[in-house]
């Protein structure tokens, strides 16, 4: 096992720097210049060509690549082209937010899409199937600003349960709590709606294993059956969806964000985007896909927790 996480790790370096690459290269490839943004629409041509080289946007795309990638290596993400803050540091207060929302929602959808997928396929072709399986094809349709404005007007305005937006950051207490209640509902109903359609189908296919029938053939009962010989066998795709869905959950806290006005990454992306801010772009996005590869390799070690077949040497 130690051997695989050491040959994962270093499968990583090449990962993060085509990240970097591709992250690098899309935002100095699109329209607009943060140098004209940056002066305003006053200034003259020398202000612009001074702030250029300030910036160093004169020098060759793979010098500022270089550049960029050095900083990586020290923890230094540069700095923003705006707010002349450093871009690590950024990061560094908005990144929690954003992760605390994604967990969140992960955990709402995994609650829900798990509970309903095991009910549905156990009661496969009743009533309860019917209607949580049409519940999650309108929770795959329906888009998160809707969901989100949705239970806001619900919550909020109406009942006056829960607060309409705005996060403190503190997740552990029972106002971060609150705070986090209809934001992760929104993030995580459609994540939910797809892990309840994949386990229904895991299990159900499981369920028409050799072994099965004859656990079944020897009085065992329903509840033990699904409980120790289908569950386990069956959450394999459904880790790996989860896994591969944190990643867009972490990427929708945009959206989100936004809606709940939430000072994350997310929101931060935004904002820098629409100013040409090269550096917290890029900074930020790095970000989020190192979170992400890093779960997919968390995902994969559960496989061998989960199914006992699955070994790495």
């Amino acid at each position: 096992m130690l051997s695989y996480i050491n040959r994962r790790l270093l499968m990583l370096i090449p990962v993060l720097i085509g990240i970097s690459v591709v992250v690098f290269l899309v935002m100095h490839l699109a329209p607009g210049d943060p140098a004209v943004i940056l002066a305003g629409p006053t200034a003259s041509a020398s202000d612009i060509a001074a702030i250029r080289a300030k910036l160093g946007l004169d020098d060759p795309v793979w010098v500022q690549y270089w550049r960029f990638a050095k900083g990586i290596l020290k923890g230094d993400l540069g700095v923003s082209v705006q707010s002349d803050e450093p871009v690590a540091e950024m990061v560094k207060t908005r990144f929690p937010n954003t992760l605390a929302l994604a967990v969140a929602a992960m955990v709402v959808a995994s609650l829900l899409g798990l509970s309903a997928g095991i009910v549905s396929a156990v009661k496969k072709g009743s009533l309860f199937d019917s209607i949580s399986m049409l519940i999650a094809l309108l929770g795959i349709s329906l888009p998160s600003f809707w969901i989100g404005l949705m239970l806001m007007l619900a919550f909020s305005v109406r009942l006056r349960w829960l607060p309409v937006a705005g996060y403190s950051g503190q997740w552990w207490t029972l106002a971060g709590i609150k705070q986090l209640v209809l934001p992760s509902l929104t993030l995580g109903i459609g994540t939910a709606a797809l892990i309840a359609r994949i386990t229904r189908s895991s299990i159900l296919e499981i369920m028409q294993q050799d072994y099965i029938r004859t656990a079944r053939a020897k009085g065992l009962g329903q509840l033990p059956t699904v409980g120790k010989h289908v569950l386990r066998n069956a959450l394999v795709p459904v880790v790996t969806v989860m896994g591969l869905n944190f990643g867009g959950l972490l990427g929708g806290t945009v959206v989100t964000e936004s809606v709940f006005a939430i000072n994350g990454v997310g929101r931060m992306m935004v904002r820098a985007i629409t100013s040409r801010d090269f550096p917290v772009v890029q900074g930020a996005v790095f970000m989020v896909a190192t979170t992400f590869v890093l779960i997919n390799l968390f995902v994969d070690l559960t496989y061998a927790l989960l199914d006992p077949r699955i070994r790495y040497d």
